[in-house]
């Protein structure tokens, strides 16, 4: 291993903020992420005449399949991908070069979202706040401070074992970040500054005439530091009355992503099979063919329980019903498997510290 490709970085990402979005817990063999990265990644190869077959080694997916709405990856599947980019091109610039072709459009509600945030500060905290939408292998913080906004970026720690990976990971996400803040912002913004925990390298690196902006290596964290006057212009493209309607969208989309994934995934799949009649504990723990002591700890490691998941899904399906339907409290409570109005009712405050009639009123 060359000295370049030791990082050097903190030992962790800033700590995110107590009010970003809850993240799903998601296992790296899991495929439930859409292709956008690894359709930009391809397309990038593929017009460098590289055989489609190598460009997908180790991804179960088929070039026809890839730019397909129903299509899914997991993220092992996914740094495979890179890694094979990282074997075939020698490509400079390769992976601020494959981020830098992902625009806004390509995102599908979670890009249109950010596109019709009223504000640029409101964009900022959005795309923080659901970039679990986005197949991430980084996360992400944006702050700002004294007149300086600043994205730090992280790789996770299964990419961050492999220093070139961590390296190739960095740069095409600054890469979609540079893309991204120009399709909202304009075509004009570029960072003053971009920051990088690990020394240049050889291989590839950023191209500093793109970026537009200079370079600092062997620095504490990875950072895009931006002026914050910035957040300021006008959010021509923004819609305050779009907004609020497509960030719902995007709230089903990371339920419906928290609901497929890790253990907790499995349970609430088993779970939804019949609300009515949810099977037990036991009986869960049979069909996933494990021991009721074994799931209990993978749930606990996870920070759930399965009463937890129990009431979470009531509670979702409650909610849909009282605020899309016009059924009474008494067929709610049948659909959920209570044996009468008053116990749902009691249950339903528990849940939420308000009565189905509250709800309604909204």
């Amino acid at each position: 291993m060359r000295k370049s490709d030791q990082p050097v970085r903190s030992s962790a990402l800033r700590s995110v903020s107590n009010t970003a979005k809850e993240k799903p817990i998601v296992g790296l063999s899991e495929r439930v992420y859409e292709t956008t990265k690894l359709a930009a990644l391809f397309d990038v190869l593929l017009g460098q005449r590289y055989p489609a077959a190598e460009i997908l080694k180790s991804v179960s997916l088929t070039p026809e399949e890839l730019h397909s709405p129903k299509a899914r990856i997991s993220l092992a599947e996914l740094m495979a991908a890179y890694r094979n980019a990282i074997r075939l091109s020698r490509e400079p610039h390769l992976p601020y070069r494959v981020g830098s072709s992902i625009h806004i459009s390509a995102y599908g509600m979670y890009g249109f979202a950010i596109l019709c945030c009223p504000d640029f500060r409101k964009a900022m905290t959005f795309a923080e706040q659901y970039h679990a939408l986005a197949a991430p292998l980084a996360a992400i913080e944006f702050t700002e401070e004294d007149g300086l906004a600043s994205w730090f970026i992280e790789p996770t720690a299964p990419a961050a074992i492999d220093p070139q990976l961590y390296r190739f990971i960095t740069e095409m996400q600054i890469g979609i970040h540079i893309s991204l803040m120009r399709d909202i912002m304009g075509s004009r913004f570029a960072p003053d500054e971009i920051r990088l925990s690990y020394p240049e390298a050889e291989d590839f690196g950023l191209p500093r005439d793109q970026v537009g902006c200079d370079i600092r290596f062997a620095s504490p964290t990875n950072q895009i530091l931006f002026r914050s006057s910035w957040l300021d212009e006008a959010a021509s493209l923004g819609n305050k009355t779009t907004y609020p309607a497509i960030v719902a969208l995007c709230d089903d989309l990371l339920d419906d992503l928290k609901l497929r994934v890790g253990t907790a995934g499995k349970v609430r799949e088993l779970l939804l099979h019949d609300i009515t009649n949810p099977p037990t504990f036991a009986d869960v723990a049979s069909s996933l063919g494990t021991n009721e002591r074994s799931l209990r700890r993978q749930l606990q490691q996870q920070g759930l329980s399965f009463r937890s998941l129990l009431d979470e899904l009531r509670t979702q399906m409650a909610l849909k019903y009282l605020r899309t339907t016009k059924l009474a409290n008494e067929e709610i409570a049948l659909a959920l498997g209570f044996s009468d109005a008053a116990n749902f009712r009691r249950a339903f405050h528990r849940w939420t510290h308000k009565t189905p009639s509250e709800i309604r009123g909204e």
